[in-house]
């Protein structure tokens, strides 16, 4: 199983063979795919950084009290199993340049030993796709 990050903006284009899982703190209504919520952020520092964009203080109580007391083998295994084997990616909102958890996420699984990349998708003349404007 290979592991990717993105988007939800991007689910439309991913592959039938690529099972998508939500790994943000609120799932769009829409999402029917599989939820996991032990790689999202907390309410309580998510909230805070949404009025002060301190991404230091973020990431700290986000490796403190979301990743630390994973593992990330153990994580991998459940994802694996929650896709019947197939490579995932896992969504949140932000584009891919933008500050965003699974970025860390993607990190974390890496420095212990699995591969995780963010998904880019490419449109039939070989051009990246960049996310529509959300405003």
């Amino acid at each position: 199983m290979q592991i990717f990050t993105s988007c939800f903006a991007q689910i439309r284009k991913l592959p039938d063979n690529i099972v998508p899982v939500s790994i943000a703190l609120k799932t769009p209504a829409w999402f029917q795919g599989i939820r996991y919520p032990a790689l999202a952020p907390h309410g309580t520092f998510f909230a805070v950084w949404k009025r002060n964009h301190d991404d230091a203080e973020y990431l700290r109580r986000f490796n403190q009290e979301v990743l630390a007391p994973l593992d990330a083998q153990a994580a991998a295994a459940e994802l694996q199993s929650l896709s019947g084997g197939k490579d995932i990616v896992l969504l949140c909102y932000e584009k891919p340049s933008d500050f965003c958890h699974r970025h860390r996420v993607a990190e974390w699984f890496t420095e212990r030993g699995i591969s995780v990349s963010e998904w880019n998708a490419f449109d039939q003349n070989g051009i990246l796709w960049e996310q529509d404007s959300l405003f």
